[in-house]
């Protein structure tokens, strides 16, 4: 085992964890973005050796969301490269000069408790910035546990980015003045899905499925509204909450799901969760169409196949397909960066949050907590050619989203496919972020 591999290596509470340099630190140079960024030096050694801010990964690295976890931290650990390769953030003199970004990976095991532990041993490393999101009752907990620590320790005061954590309570009723969400809300993401099926006049009936948890709740619940408000002539024949993570046979909600004669599937299922139930639905013959919210990518394209061509329906902040060079030039340098099939996954909204905090951090003129909370209220940041801004009144990052629909390769609108499975998402629908936004509820507590 190597000194990079071997860092942080703990047993008990914290279980696994290992440091992770950003490019300044561990990595030469950088993948660039556009033509202008590859003229940039990599990062002086004054830079690579300058205190880091240090930035906590809590995920699931470990279990059956394992590869969810893994792709989260890619898209972060790649689009810090991009901050450390322009000199990190840059700070004055008096709060250190320039710091490159430091990413460090805690393994909740997809458990609260553990992500509980794991926040206090990031706390105890001097992270400074929590970054979490496939769970939405993981950061329940985290955000709850952040205004705790952050009252009695006001010294030590950690920010909390969520990317992926989407039931809407986050950023209502739970909101929090630490709290900062860049994914679409769950009911963002269903207006979306709406904008395709107000158009499918011979859709007359779905099936609502979803994981048993505050998430997939929240997903059934805004279903069963905006389906009731929107298109009252489609039926809802069957609903349907699953464990989340310990289903392994499927077959059975797929038959169910068959035999309902349900016409369409509505999920916010993800990872596995999705793939499995997908690959059931296509093996028992079911042939109706599934709108989904990340039906775009982690084996569920390639799980369902030619039966899910003009049939599933993703919505996401952005897609690979999205028209415009500057976004085709994005997706091409990830994949440059990470080319193995399998790490095809890649997320604007986290490149954007990464971006977002760097702002924040630069125009805060330190890395004071609250100042940096501050700043990143007022964030607009852009990034190839997409981008977005944090409404200060719930922290809940308002951008564009794209609505596509699976195809094969090489058909009109679908120049790239996904984890090299000959299938891609053609954009049919891009919503601007002003018509994508929601009202909130949020009543903040500001510092």
């Amino acid at each position: 085992m190597n000194k990079l591999q071997s860092v942080g290596l703990k047993s008990g509470a914290a279980a696994l964890r290992h440091t992770v340099w950003a490019a300044a630190v561990a990595l030469a140079g950088a993948v660039a973005l556009a033509p202008a960024a590859q003229a940039q030096t990599p990062p002086s050694a004054a830079v690579a050796q300058a205190r880091p801010v240090k930035l906590a990964l809590i995920e699931s690295l470990s279990g059956p969301f394992a590869n969810t976890g893994e792709a989260v931290y890619r898209n972060i650990y790649w689009a810090m490269e991009r901050v450390n390769a322009r000199g990190g953030v840059q700070l004055p003199a008096s709060s250190g000069g320039p710091r490159p970004l430091v990413l460090e990976r805690y393994d909740s095991k997809g458990q609260n408790e553990e992500a509980l532990s794991a926040l206090r041993a990031a706390i105890d490393d001097g992270v400074q910035v929590i970054l979490q999101g496939n769970s939405s009752s993981t950061a329940a907990v985290l955000i709850e546990a952040i205004n705790k620590h952050n009252e009695r320790e006001p010294n030590k005061r950690v920010l909390f980015l969520n990317y992926s954590a989407v039931d809407p309570i986050l950023t209502n009723e739970k909101c929090s003045f630490w709290h900062f969400r860049f994914d679409a809300h769950a009911d963002m993401r269903m207006a979306a899905l709406m904008e395709v099926m107000r158009e499918d006049k011979a859709l007359k009936s779905v099936y609502l499925i979803g994981q048993d948890y505050s998430f997939g709740q929240a997903v059934l619940r805004e279903a069963k509204k905006q389906l009731a408000a929107q298109r009252p002539d489609v039926a809802v024949v069957g609903e349907e909450l699953h464990p989340i993570g310990r289903v392994k046979d499927f077959a059975p909600y797929a038959v169910k799901i068959k035999t309902s004669g349900a016409q369409a599937v509505v999920t916010g299922n993800w990872g596995n969760d999705l793939t499995l139930l997908v690959k059931a639905a296509r093996d028992v013959g079911y042939e109706g169409s599934f709108y989904t919210f990340y039906g775009n990518a982690l084996g569920a394209p390639a799980a369902i196949g030619d039966a899910g061509i003009g049939k599933v329906v993703a919505v996401a902040d952005w897609l690979p397909n999205v028209p415009g060079a500057q976004s085709e030039a994005f997706y091409q340098s990830f994949r440059t960066r990470f080319p193995k099939p399998q790490d095809d996954y890649v997320h604007m909204r986290m490149q954007l949050m990464v971006e977002a905090l760097a702002q924040s951090i630069e125009r805060a003129g330190s890395t004071d907590v609250v100042a940096v909370a501050r700043q990143m209220e007022s964030a607009n940041v852009q990034l190839a050619g997409q981008g977005g801004t944090m409404r200060a009144a719930d922290h809940q990052f308002q951008q564009a989203l794209a609505v596509g629909v699976m195809d094969k390769k090489g058909a009109p609108g679908v120049k790239f496919d996904v984890e090299g499975s000959g299938y891609g998402f053609r954009v049919v629908r891009q919503i601007a972020a002003a018509k994508a936004q929601q009202p909130h509820s949020c009543q903040m507590q500001r510092y």
